[in-house]
């Protein structure tokens, strides 16, 4: 994490320092030009396009982690339950792309980021990463003509893409911990937006009394699950967490919010030493050499970047999204009126 960065987070948890004063501010000013913007695009100052396909929007007001890849994993494996054939667009954070760029499960996260090759690894689906999603949707549409649905893996504010679903996912245990605007807090926009999405998926607990809860449109509580790691260097070697009993563990996370993994990882009856890591860290073998243990322990995020510099004692925990309700019949009713 950068000076930056790790000073800005620090403003948003104390905020009775100077800095954050300065920041709010900021603020306000973040809140008028983020206000113009979504006028514009109501006005039609500024163009939507559509698709010709659905598009469902899975994303979020905050920055930071909050669950979407899961979602993204679990809705499209749902819709092709459905008999749907889904693909997965994104704009590929923290790689070079800028051009519509298909993924694989290969593919250098580096130049098309981590989220769209994991997506790509646990989907078996078209997945294309660029900078303006109606164009990557366009490009995917034209290589992949059977595709008759796309998920955006974020772009919420991505206005510029008509979208037919929007569903908004939130850390239930910290969102409203800061309720700030840019920079001064973790607010892409107002917490209002929440009521306008179609959908609000609640990761993990939070207290049902608060008034921003009362006021979400369609709220559905989802839980993150995994049992069971996989070896790196051979993803057929399966083992339980008893497995690593009596053994020296260390685990690692660059991901929005390690504590969630790591706390995972306690509730399995593990004790280890972790080490957190910036949001989408370009992992290097160096990074996990100085990691003495006998077993390495990491997310699948993490994993699609550390692969080509993995060892024997390095375990991947893979996590599934488990959704309660009937958002999948809330998904149908919304694409099947186009």
């Amino acid at each position: 994490m950068t000076l930056t960065q790790d000073t800005i987070r620090q403003a948003w948890r104390k905020k009775n320092t100077l800095f954050y004063a300065v920041l709010v501010p900021l603020s306000w000013l973040f809140a008028l030009i983020s206000f113009l913007r979504r006028q514009a695009y109501r006005l039609g100052i500024l163009k939507s396009h559509a698709l010709s396909v659905p598009v469902i929007i899975v994303g979020n007001i905050h920055v930071g982690g909050s669950g979407k890849t899961p979602v993204v994993i679990w809705l499209v494996q749902q819709l092709k339950q459905q008999g749907y054939s889904p693909a997965v667009i994104s704009r590929g954070y923290g790689g070079t792309a800028k051009l519509p760029t298909a993924v694989n499960a290969n593919s250098n996260p580096k130049i098309v980021g981590d989220e769209p090759v994991l997506i790509a690894n646990r989907c078996d689906c078209p997945v294309w990463v660029g900078v303006d999603r109606v164009h990557v949707g366009a490009e995917l549409l034209k290589v992949h003509p059977d595709c008759n649905v796309i998920v955006s893996d974020d772009g919420l504010q991505h206005y510029r893409l008509k979208r037919d679903m929007e569903i908004a996912v939130i850390d239930a245990e910290t969102y409203l911990k800061n309720v700030c605007l840019l920079p001064a807090g973790s607010l892409r926009e107002p917490m209002r937006r929440l009521r306008k999405v179609d959908a609000v998926i609640k990761n993990g607990h939070e207290n049902d009394d608060d008034e921003h809860v009362a006021t979400m449109t369609d709220a559905y509580q989802m839980q993150l699950t995994g049992t069971q790691f996989y070896n790196l260097v051979d993803p057929d070697i399966k083992a339980a967490a008893i497995y690593f009993k009596r053994k020296s563990i260390k685990a690692i996370a660059g991901i929005g919010n390690p504590d969630r993994f790591f706390e995972h990882l306690r509730q399995l009856g593990l004790n280890f030493s972790a080490s957190s890591f910036e949001d989408h860290h370009a992992f290097t073998a160096a990074d996990l050499a100085q990691m003495e243990c006998d077993v390495l322990l990491m997310t699948e995020k993490d994993a699609v970047k550390c692969r080509p510099f993995a060892q024997s004692h390095h375990w991947v925990l893979p996590i599934e999204a488990k959704i309660d309700g009937d958002l999948m019949q809330l998904v149908l009713k919304k694409i099947a009126k186009l």
